[in-house]
C-alpha cells in the first residue's frame, strides 16, 4: 500500500511527534509499504491532494492539529482512511473538561476539577482544596503542567498555561499510584504502572521521555480484580466517547482500591519508551504487529 505518514505539526508536542514517526516509518517500510511522509507544519496545503491518491494514512501527531480531529475531517474529505479516532471524538477527547464532564455524567470516578478560562484571569478562586493540578485543558506530555501546593503559587501555574493560549483545568490532587490501560480494538490491554524517578513529584515531561525517566511495569503488580475494573471502565469510556481502533486513559489508584480516570489520548505516543507499545508487547505484539493491526482496524473502520 502507498501510506502516508503524517507527523510533526505546530503543537509544543512537535518534538515527540517527530520521534514517534522515525520508527513507525521502518516498520512501515519493514511491513513492505511504500511511505510518504508530511508534516502539516511544512506541507499543509498539500495533504489533502496527497491523501486523495494514498491507501492509507498513519497518523502520529500530538496536540493541535492531530488530536483535535482537524487532519481526521480533512482525510475523511479526500477520502482516505486512517488509523484511531474520527473527528468529533478526537475533539471531544483532546478537551480534558469536555472529556471530565462526560465521565461524571457516567458515574465514572475522576478527580474533582474546574476549568479556569483567562476571561477569569490568574486569581481566580477554583473553590478546591490544595493541593491541584494545574494544565492545559487541550494538550499532552504533561507539557505547561504544575503541581500546586499553595493558594500563592497558582497565579504563577496559570500564566504558565495562559502562555501557552490555553484554558486551564485544575484538578484536585489525588495520592496514589498512576495506571495505564490502553485499548486496541476491542480489547483492553494490561495495565502498566508508572512510578516516577526519584525527586519527581509527578509523572512530566522529562520522566516520560527520557531514557532514564519513570520506571514503566508492565503488567502492573496490582490485584487482578482491581487490574479488570480498570479494564472495564476503560473500555466503557472508549465506547461511550465512540472511539475506535485503539485509545489509552490514565488513572491514579489512592490506597483503597479506586481508579481515579485522569484523561483519554485518542493518539497514544509511539516513541521508542512509549505506553501502547509496550503493553501491547506484553501480549506478544511487537512494534510493527502493532502497526499492521492498527491499519487493519483503520481499514476495516472505513470498510463499516
Amino acid at each position: 500500500m502507498h501510506v502516508i505518514l503524517i507527523a510533526g505539526g505546530w503543537s509544543d508536542e512537535r518534538e515527540v511527534s517527530l520521534s514517534g514517526a522515525r520508527k513507525i516509518h521502518s516498520a512501515l517500510e519493514e511491513l513492505g509499504h511504500e511511505v510518504t511522509f508530511l508534516d502539516p507544519a511544512l506541507d499543509f496545503h498539500r495533504l489533502m491532494s496527497v491523501a486523495a491518491k494514498a491507501d492509507f494514512a498513519f497518523l502520529n501527531l500530538h496536540g493541535s492539529p492531530g488530536e483535535d480531529g482537524l487532519i481526521q475531517a480533512m482525510l475523511d474529505k479526500a477520502g482516505c482512511p486512517y488509523q484511531g479516532a474520527g473527528p468529533a471524538p478526537s475533539y471531544f477527547a483532546l478537551n480534558k473538561a469536555a472529556s471530565k464532564a462526560l465521565f461524571d455524567s457516567l458515574g465514572v470516578p475522576t478527580p474533582e476539577w474546574r476549568l479556569i478560562t483567562f476571561v477569569q484571569g490568574r486569581d481566580a478562586d477554583p473553590g478546591l482544596p490544595f493541593p491541584l493540578f494545574v494544565k492545559p485543558d487541550k494538550g499532552g506530555s504533561s507539557l505547561g503542567m504544575s503541581l500546586v501546593h499553595t493558594a500563592d503559587e497558582l497565579p504563577e501555574a496559570l500564566d504558565k498555561v495562559f502562555a501557552m493560549n490555553q484554558s486551564a483545568l485544575v484538578e484536585r490532587y489525588i495520592p496514589g499510584v498512576e495506571v495505564t490501560c490502553g485499548i486496541l480494538g476491542d480489547r483492553a490491554l494490561p495495565l502498566i504502572m508508572i512510578r516516577p524517578k526519584t525527586g519527581a513529584e509527578f509523572f512530566d515531561y522529562e520522566n516520560k521521555y527520557a531514557e532514564d525517566g519513570a520506571e514503566e511495569i508492565c503488567p502492573a503488580p496490582v490485584d487482578e480484580t482491581v487490574a479488570q475494573a480498570v479494564q472495564e471502565r476503560m473500555l466503557a469510556v472508549h465506547r461511550a466517547l465512540g472511539l475506535t481502533g485503539y485509545s489509552r486513559g490514565d488513572f491514579i489508584l489512592d490506597k483503597d482500591g479506586t481508579a481515579w480516570l485522569l484523561e483519554i489520548n485518542t493518539l497514544p505516543g509511539m516513541t521508542p519508551t512509549s505506553l501502547v507499545p509496550r503493553a501491547a508487547a506484553a501480549v506478544g505484539l511487537g512494534f510493527s504487529a502493532l502497526i499492521a493491526e492498527l491499519i487493519r482496524l483503520g481499514l476495516q473502520r472505513k470498510a463499516d
